[in-house]
């Protein structure tokens, strides 16, 4: 469930806090704790119940005393904090990029339950929302059919995609330097390195570093529309990257550059540079997508 993806999720997170804190209280308020990792105060309330139950802290009044430091065994597995919508998604578009799907593919939903280890309507539900854009038609018996899309559709979702952007790009870069984005954008940012120094051999993963990179941006503007329609952006944008074969690395190897220079233009605050730099990387993007579709 996601909820309970969240809470685990967020437990993990505060452990870390924990683990980084050189104090040996929780000093924050309930509500503090609560805005600091954008959850509920019922999700904090239940955190701090289960740190007290597994010896971590100990209520002394309305402080929490640590009273250890969290072990690996404190923490819940990576894959239990992932909603299941979350992990889906990622399956899903593994599924497409690996396997070169086709316009006119069948897609077999009761096969992918099998294979994702989720539910049939859990599949459903996700290929529902490609579904009323015309991407997937379905067909009896649990079956769909990828459509596929026109280079008229493309140009569309191209225009929203950069209206969308931009402004999730300026938002990012107002955020405030304890914001939690800036150390995932850190940690993005040494695997864009690290897969520039690999590029001959792991090219083939920048598709799915690049889907993390514009996710991270656009999820700055806490948009729930925004949001629900970078699903389809990041299928078609993420599909085609790997559908065109041709010079596959040599794009990889610009893109990357051109993200680095967009981390750099974030990390500016600077309204100007970030645009300037959003608007050149979506550029390139444009022109694989039509090339690909042409």
């Amino acid at each position: 469930m996601k909820n309970d993806a969240v809470f685990k999720k967020t437990f993990n997170a505060v452990l870390d806090y924990v683990s980084a804190s050189q104090t040996s209280t929780l000093s924050p308020s309930e509500n503090q704790l609560a805005d600091k990792f954008d959850v509920s105060r019922t999700t904090i309330r239940k955190i701090l119940s289960l740190l007290v139950e597994k010896g971590l802290v100990v209520r002394t009044g309305s402080q929490m005393q640590v009273l250890r430091s969290p072990d690996s065994a404190d923490y819940f597995a990576r894959a239990d904090t992932v909603a299941t919508s979350d992990r889906v998604e990622k399956k899903f578009m593994e599924w497409m990029l690996r396997g070169d799907r086709k316009p006119g593919d069948y897609i077999n939903s009761l096969e992918l339950a099998r294979n994702f280890d989720v539910s049939t309507s859990a599949i459903r539900e996700y290929l529902n929302r490609f579904h009323r854009f015309g991407l997937v038609e379905k067909r009896p018996n649990s079956g769909w059919i990828f459509r596929g899309f026109t280079i008229d559709f493309a140009l569309e979702l191209f225009e929203v995609r950069q209206l969308f952007e931009i402004r999730s790009a300026k938002v990012f870069a107002r955020q405030p330097p304890d914001s939690d984005a800036w150390n995932q954008l850190r940690n993005l940012e040494s695997e864009h390195h690290a897969l520039a120094a690999q590029l001959s051999a792991r090219y083939h993963d920048f598709s799915e570093l690049d889907e993390r990179f514009h996710r991270l941006i656009n999820n700055a503007s806490r948009n729930r529309f925004m949001a629900d329609f970078y699903d389809i952006i990041s299928l078609i944008f993420h599909y085609h990257y790997q559908w065109r074969k041709v010079d596959e690395k040599e794009r990889n190897a610009a893109a990357i550059r051109e993200h680095l220079h967009y981390i750099d233009a974030l990390y500016s605050g600077n309204s100007a540079r970030v645009e300037a730099a959003c608007r050149q990387h979506l550029l390139s993007a444009r022109k694989t997508l039509i090339a690909s579709i042409s």
